[in-house]
């Protein structure tokens, strides 16, 4: 075996992690969704958006972050958006040291390529990191509206109506699709017997 098959099996087993690392998201039968099962919703949501985005990007470079956005979390694990805590306090500075981490145990080319990318994905400057970002948090709404209500924490029906428009707002489309997530928001409600109106407004006045 070679240097470069041990590598990249090396890696497999670092990345495999993913099928394992739940999110703090639940899938509609009742299952925790993996940060792998995410990334995969997120490739699939981009094959099918991209075409109506106003502003062209190029798919395959998309794609390729959002394969890698969470990589990080194969080391670091998975911490939810709105988790008070020492590890959320150091997060940020636990990821750098995950890619730095990946980038070494990979080495060049390809291990500069994936640094680049994550880094990317982070700074939100290129079109393609703002297409993937967009589709970071509107997959989480998604998936929250197709799990059980029961399973959302008090502070999840809020960020229901203020956590996805911000990293819309550049796209016509995302906007709209956007508001559409919203609108399934307002039905999940309303069948469980609560108006979601009250709701909207808190989240309005949190934002």
């Amino acid at each position: 075996m070679t240097t470069t098959h041990a590598t990249l099996l090396d890696f497999l087993t670092l990345s495999e992690r993913l099928k394992t690392e739940l999110r703090h998201s639940w899938l509609s039968d009742g299952r925790q969704e993996s940060v792998a099962e995410h990334s995969w919703q997120m490739a699939l949501m981009a094959m099918l958006i991209h075409p109506h985005l106003s502003q062209p990007v190029d798919l395959f470079r998309a794609l390729k972050m959002i394969l890698l956005h969470d990589l990080v979390e194969a080391e670091v694990g998975d911490i939810p958006f709105f988790e008070q805590s020492a590890r959320k306090d150091a997060k940020e500075e636990m990821e750098r040291r995950a890619i730095d981490n990946i980038r070494e145990r990979l080495g060049a080319p390809v291990g500069d390529e994936f640094h680049t990318l994550w880094h990317e994905f982070e700074n939100r400057e290129t079109p393609e990191a703002r297409f993937a970002g967009a589709l970071d948090n509107l997959e989480v709404q998604v998936q929250h509206n197709l799990a059980a209500l029961d399973t959302w924490d008090d502070l999840e029906f809020e960020l229901a109506y203020n956590k996805m428009q911000k990293h819309c707002a550049h796209d016509p489309f995302l906007r709209d699709f956007c508001d559409a997530v919203m609108r399934q928001s307002d039905a999940k409600l309303h069948a469980a017997g609560i108006d979601p109106e009250p709701v909207r407004r808190r989240a309005m006045g949190a934002r």
